[in-house]
């Protein structure tokens, strides 16, 4: 007997037997973003952890039927976003939202979190920086660092008047290059934020200043091609995850 011809006679026995039959799990396909800590972390060979795993295990523990998978292969932040819009995986955990990446993504709400933006110094840094008005006074002594391909320059050119260095690929170069006195500040978002300066072997050399300069919301955004009623289990389980005060926990975890 075959593969299909067994799982016909098991379905049959079943039915006659009275017991239900599992429907199979609905999969959802992710990646892992690089130089998205702490929504991934790299945790050793293979092993990915970090804000957005964490998610992920939790809407499955609220809707079974649900599996995301792909979570722990990395890819590149930019490709990672136009693989969802062509829809060659399914969802993007903690996505900012723009004009542009609502007419390629479904945004489920509520929000996952509320990102904190704040400057990165080296630690013999004295400026005292309150808001934006105090970085543009620093003139070209005030370069800020900042990551191409993210939201981060867009939302910096917006704000004008600013030195902006937008060169680096990932956030983990910004570092190096602050470290190296290649900029005056490096413009980061937290949660996070300190542990991603510790795993970069640079505590003790850079410090992250008190003022929050900015906040945003990510949400889960997911491909337009997902079927509307899978998309609506997972924005209910998000919804359950956020009453239950789960979102908060995961975030503070991460903080």
């Amino acid at each position: 007997m075959g593969l299909k011809g067994l799982r016909c006679g098991l379905t049959l026995l079943c039915a006659l037997l009275g017991a239900p039959v599992l429907a199979a799990p609905t999969v959802l396909k992710v990646v892992a973003q690089e130089g998205t800590e702490p929504k991934f972390i790299p945790a050793g060979i293979g092993r990915v952890v970090g804000l957005c795993v964490d998610l992920y295990r939790a809407i499955e523990r609220v809707d079974p039927g649900i599996q995301f998978v792909g979570d722990q292969t990395w890819l590149p932040l930019l490709r990672a976003h136009f693989e969802l819009a062509a829809h060659q995986h399914d969802a993007l955990c903690a996505v900012l939202r723009t004009d542009e990446r609502t007419r390629q993504y479904v945004f489920l709400e509520p929000p996952l979190f509320q990102l904190r933006y704040q400057l990165i110094a080296r630690t013999g840094d004295s400026a005292v920086i309150n808001n934006w008005n105090d970085v543009r006074k620093l003139g070209a002594q005030g370069v800020l660092l900042t990551n191409s391909g993210y939201i981060t320059p867009i939302m910096l050119e917006q704000i004008g008047g600013l030195q902006i260095d937008a060169s680096a690929n990932t956030p983990a170069d910004n570092l190096e290059k602050l470290a190296a006195g290649r900029g005056r500040f490096f413009l980061h978002r937290a949660p996070g934020a300190q542990g991603f300066i510790d795993r970069a072997g640079l505590a003790g050399k850079v410090k992250i200043l008190p003022t929050v300069m900015a906040t945003t919301n990510v949400y889960m955004a997911m491909g337009t091609h997902v079927d509307p009623a899978v998309r609506l289990r997972v924005q209910r389980a998000i919804e359950q995850l956020n009453r239950s005060g789960e979102l908060q926990r995961m975030l503070k975890k991460w903080d």
